[in-house]
């Protein structure tokens, strides 16, 4: 089997655990981020997040907390196949021999390299997937409520590419996507070499058990966040833009309107979610990746 089947199969199945482990974290962000807002002298749906956990397994078992699981599990697995192989390529050119291991700075390469990769599945993913997760904030607040504009991730996609410039439309909010993907990515894979490398106290980090390598994950996707979550703000605001009216005219101009609206916690907006989900679900990620990949020899 060669390097790149084994990439290819270690990231998917790394993405998978991925998934498994982070979705709950991401239905409560979008239940509490799309809460209609109270009335006056009524209490809010949700009291907090662990208030919207207790009433979402009360209403609908825990396969709630699973809800709309089909299609992230599609792309997340095709996307982690693509960053660990792209990663895995660049590992390949920068060794100095076969098997020797990398250096930190030469992983932040990696990293690097393997976020422009991803950057062009992440775009128009994010794109369906943000307008989908807002449109429901959208449709419940206030007494005029806005009808449901999208059906599904396929609506989405086909009314960007009818209404909204093409192939182009669903590319909106790329240069954020770089932002993020690029610099959060060398983090990640620069911070979990040297995460590993300081846990196997300078020896083959080979050898790490299971518990070390979910720390070092863990950990490493905690640095991910940490470094971009700003950029991730800005796409995000983009992406569910009004195409015919829009409030902001590109990146620069949506990051100087959030700050002067909302000051640099308007750059910070969901990211206790982001964060509680980002270290066990990477932590899952970097594990499975790890052992499949062994597991393939």
């Amino acid at each position: 089997m060669g390097d790149v089947a084994k990439d290819l199969a270690a990231g998917t199945v790394g993405g998978a655990a991925q998934l498994i482990c982070g979705h709950p974290f991401d239905t409560i962000k979008v239940k509490l981020q799309s809460q209609p807002t109270p009335l006056p002298g009524q209490l809010p749906k949700y009291a907090g997040a662990f208030d919207a956990v207790r009433q979402t397994i009360a209403a609908e078992g825990p396969g709630g907390l699973y809800k709309g699981m089909g299609a992230p599990l599609a792309t997340v697995a095709a996307f982690n196949a693509v960053l660990f192989t792209v990663r895995g390529q660049l590992e390949g050119l920068l060794r100095s021999e076969p098997g020797a291991s990398l250096t930190v700075s030469q992983q932040f390469v990696c990293g690097a390299g393997a976020g422009v990769a991803v950057s062009f599945l992440a775009c128009p993913t994010e794109l369906v997937k943000c307008r989908l997760q807002a449109q429901s904030a959208l449709a419940t607040s206030g007494p005029a409520a806005v009808a449901v504009k999208y059906g599904g991730p396929m609506d989405v996609a086909q009314q960007v590419l009818r209404t909204e410039g093409g192939v182009r439309g669903l590319f909106k909010g790329m240069v954020p996507t770089l932002a993020r993907e690029v610099p959060g990515n060398a983090v990640l894979f620069g911070a979990y070499e040297a995460l590993k490398q300081y846990l196997s106290g300078g020896q083959d980090t080979s050898s790490l058990g299971r518990g070390q390598l979910m720390l070092a994950g863990g950990l490493a996707g905690a640095s991910f966040w940490v470094s971009v979550y700003p950029t991730d703000v800005v796409k995000s605001v983009l992406q569910v833009d009004d195409f015919k009216n829009p409030k902001y005219s590109g990146s620069i101009d949506a990051f100087k309107k959030i700050l002067k609206v909302e000051g640099v916690k308007g750059l910070y907006k969901g990211f206790g979610p982001a964060m509680a989900r980002s270290v066990p679900a990477n932590a899952a990620c970097f594990l499975a990746y790890e052992v499949t990949r062994s597991s393939l020899g």
